[in-house]
């Protein structure tokens, strides 16, 4: 009688030595939380611009106004605050002057913002005039506030840097990526409310 073999136990290849010294392929939580709040931003702002558009085409009561001047400084203030933010990425002491001076400039773009509010209602032009002026206000406001928001972020970055004397690359990335991102989305709001309003 012949003896049976019993069945080859099938084993699955060995992971490659990296993931095996790091436990596994790295995801980085802070940078996939960004890109999730940066796609939700966008989508906001995407839909104020249909609602724009279609209030706009249908409208006999849209007033078109000339934008506040101060806007086209505010967006090279906002620029060069995104320039000074990745010039901060170096070494500790030229971190901690970026970061400085970006949270600076933040500040300062702000400020603009609210010296543009001021001009165009001392043009008469409010929240509720008319309809392209209701736009500009939600626009710059949401814009503005989120401007806040990334600096807090570059805020955080700064203090970690100050006391615990470094900051996780993830953690600067993600702050950098947002306020970017806001550099980005003020480029693109003020095309559309330079051209629709």
């Amino acid at each position: 009688m012949a003896a049976v073999m019993p069945p080859p136990v099938l084993r699955p290849p060995a992971p490659p030595a990296a993931m095996v010294a790091t436990g596994g392929p790295r995801t980085n939580p802070a940078q996939t939380g960004m890109w999730i709040a940066i796609a939700t931003i966008a989508m906001s702002f995407a839909a104020l611009t249909s609602a724009m558009v279609v209030r706009q085409s249908g409208a006999l009561d849209w007033r078109h106004f000339q934008l506040p001047s101060i806007l086209y400084v505010n967006t090279l203030v906002l620029l060069v605050s995104s320039a000074t933010l990745e010039w901060g990425r170096g070494g500790r002491r030229r971190s901690v002057w970026g970061l400085y001076v970006t949270f600076g400039l933040g500040l300062l773009f702000v400020a603009g913002q609210i010296a543009a509010w001021r001009q165009l209602s001392a043009q008469g032009l409010f929240l509720a005039t008319a309809p392209s002026s209701a736009f500009f206000y939600v626009f710059t406001a949401l814009h503005g506030l989120h401007v806040m928001g990334g600096l807090g972020g570059v805020g955080y970055v700064l203090q970690r840097r100050l006391i615990a004397g470094r900051v996780a690359p993830a953690t600067f990335g993600a702050a950098a990526l947002y306020w970017h991102f806001m550099a980005v989305l003020w480029l693109y709001l003020l095309l559309l409310l330079a051209t629709r309003v």
